[in-house]
């Protein structure tokens, strides 16, 4: 297969699905041979990424992560995708075992806020407890220029549930709990507007929308960054 990328993909399956869903309802295809071509690692074993942030005696996501870069990098795909925010803790580790460009969900979530929303100054970060320590999204805000805005510890607690009782354990979006998630963001927190900061939280969006809080979700902006740079491939 000639002019392809890689999705490194699995943490979670179903955010990864959510991906895939989406970059192919957005792919201008009118036959089979118009979508785009792809390999999808759903490497869904590696060891959970939050877990192991918060506590480094737990099993690393690192090596796993690390083998699966090798080993697509000798096919030559043009460039990878990585749709687990969580995972760009690991980022700079695994960008430095390859010469093909990873593509940072989170760096590019924070500039298509200056595209779509200017004005925004306070910046709300939604995403696991590992997302939000490792400061991942929080760093990309700050080197933007614009204030980060972080979830309370009770915030933050009725986010992980919903990301891991409800969507990793029960394959479930509860609509209530996600979009109070979000108004508790932009009324106790006094965001702006609120990056979902998690793919699962990406997930609760496409199944039960939020559409009148201003939002920016990182996975879709992955989607249409991947989308830009295969269609590019495609023509060049």
């Amino acid at each position: 297969m000639k002019k392809f990328f890689t999705i490194i993909g699995g943490m979670g399956t179903m955010a990864t699905e959510s991906y895939l869903h989406q970059l192919n309802l957005r792919t201008p295809a009118h036959n089979d041979q118009d979508y785009l071509n792809y390999i999808l690692v759903n490497h869904a074993t590696v060891p959970d990424r939050t877990t192991y942030i918060m506590d480094h005696s737990q099993p690393n996501p690192l090596p796993d992560l690390l083998e699966d870069i090798k080993q697509q990098s000798a096919l030559g795909p043009a460039f990878f995708a990585l749709p687990c925010n969580t995972a760009h803790y690991f980022y700079d580790d695994l960008q430095a075992t390859t010469d093909i460009p990873i593509l940072h969900m989170p760096r590019e979530a924070v500039k298509e806020i200056k595209r779509r929303f200017p004005e925004a100054k306070r910046i709300g970060i939604t995403g696991t407890q590992g997302t939000i320590t490792d400061h991942v999204i929080e760093n990309e805000v700050v080197n933007a220029g614009l204030e980060p805005v972080l979830p309370t510890a009770d915030i933050e607690a009725e986010t992980m549930e919903l990301i891991y009782d409800n969507i990793k354990e029960n394959n479930h979006v509860d609509r209530a709990l996600y979009h109070r998630i979000l108004k508790r963001m932009m009324t106790e927190q006094k965001a702006d507007l609120v990056i979902l900061g998690c793919t699962e939280l990406s997930l609760a969006q496409e199944r039960e929308p939020e559409t009148e809080l201003p939002l920016i979700d990182a996975q879709s902006v992955l989607v249409d960054r991947s989308l830009e740079l295969a269609l590019k491939q495609r023509k060049s």
